[in-house]
């Protein structure tokens, strides 16, 4: 059997998973966060424990996406303050390599101790402009299943999406949500609007295995921390969300994404509304043994629904042979082979619909 690329890429050296991160940030308009990536490669080449973990990384950089797990640490030493000498690479005052590589070394080779757990986790990009790519799932779903929909998100994070139905959406002049929300997804639209339709959530709630507390300012900041430094818009988002996510928190549980999901396919649902599991590059965090259990589980609750009560799952995630974020959609009865709607960005910049989404 042919190796999958996803697999060849992760199993390529730590440099070139390093390089490879550094042009994927580029080719995504963040030409710091990726001069931070490149230099990572002298940052492995020092005498820091830090570096010593990069170079003797056990699992797969890309996948795992080891260079950003410290993008996020460095980002963070700059919004406490606690480094000054970062700024000029992030407001992209110093762009030659060689003086980055010089900056960053120094930095962590201060702050050795602080940056090396920053390593054992996946960043927490939780992003709200992914919800644009749910959102048009939903309408496309509504003229297919009926408008109104209990909403179900695994690997929630702090919640950003969990709160979709807080914000105010324009995509491509299809307009919903609350007007005079302080959140409004507008994702430049690439090809034919999404479907007109309406759209109810009726009820919405999450789980993720740590999901953060946004009332928590140092959680936050944390998040905060994780979101690519030249992107202005993202990190303003980023602060009116935290807004109406203490305003009223989103309903979140920590729990294992597999056990939540069969116990939620196991609660009687309201007729009249399309149970929807869905999700946003997560997918690939989760053990292979667990994705399984939960399609096994899908397609099992698929097979029972009915009419009065349909079943749905959106995901946004990344198709680890083309590494493009595809929006895919599956509802029961009647299409249980998954639709692909189109692509986005991975933080909700832009969203191209496809064909089949017609």
């Amino acid at each position: 059997m042919a190796q999958h690329p996803a697999d060849m890429m992760n199993e390529r050296s730590l440099e070139q998973a390093i390089v490879w991160q550094a042009d994927h940030s580029r080719r995504n308009d963040a030409p710091v966060t990726a001069h931070i990536c490149l230099a990572l490669l002298a940052v492995m080449r020092g005498r820091t424990a830090t570096g010593r973990a990069i170079a003797a990384w056990p699992g797969k950089p890309v996948e795992d996406a080891m260079s950003l797990r410290l993008a996020g640490g460095l980002h963070h030493l700059h919004l406490t303050g606690a480094e000054q000498r970062l700024g000029a690479i992030y407001s992209g005052a110093v762009t030659d390599q060689a003086e980055v590589d010089a900056v960053v070394c120094a930095v962590v080779a201060e702050h050795d101790a602080t940056l090396l757990p920053w390593l054992d986790g996946p960043p927490q990009t939780n992003e709200a402009g992914r919800s644009a790519g749910i959102m048009a799932g939903l309408l496309w779903l509504s003229s297919r299943v009926g408008p109104r929909f209990e909403l179900n998100e695994i690997g929630c994070s702090a919640g950003a999406n969990t709160m979709m139905e807080r914000y105010a959406y324009d995509l491509c002049g299809v307009r919903l949500g609350p007007e005079g929300s302080p959140v409004l997804i507008k994702p430049e639209w690439r090809g034919p609007p999404p479907p007109a339709e309406k759209v109810e959530i009726v009820s919405i709630r999450g789980c993720d295995q740590a999901p953060i507390d946004l009332a928590d300012a140092a959680q936050a900041l944390r998040l905060k921390a994780y979101v690519w430094p030249e992107n202005a818009a993202r990190l303003a988002r980023l602060d009116a969300v935290v807004a109406l996510a203490r305003a009223k928190a989103p309903d979140l549980t920590r729990a294992d994404a597999a056990d939540w999901v069969e116990a939620l396919l196991g609660e009687t649902q309201a007729e009249g509304a399309t149970r929807v599991l869905y999700h946003s590059i997560v997918w690939q965090y989760i053990p292979q043994e667990r994705r399984e259990q939960i399609t096994a589980g899908m397609d099992a609750a698929g097979a029972r629904a009915t009419t009065e009560r349909p079943l749905a799952w959106i995901m946004l995630e990344t198709n680890r042979a083309t590494f493009r974020h595809e929006l895919r959609v599956r509802y029961w009865p009647g299409g249980a082979e998954p639709a692909l709607l189109g692509s986005a960005q991975a933080h909700g910049a832009w969203v191209e619909w496809g064909p089949m989404a017609r």
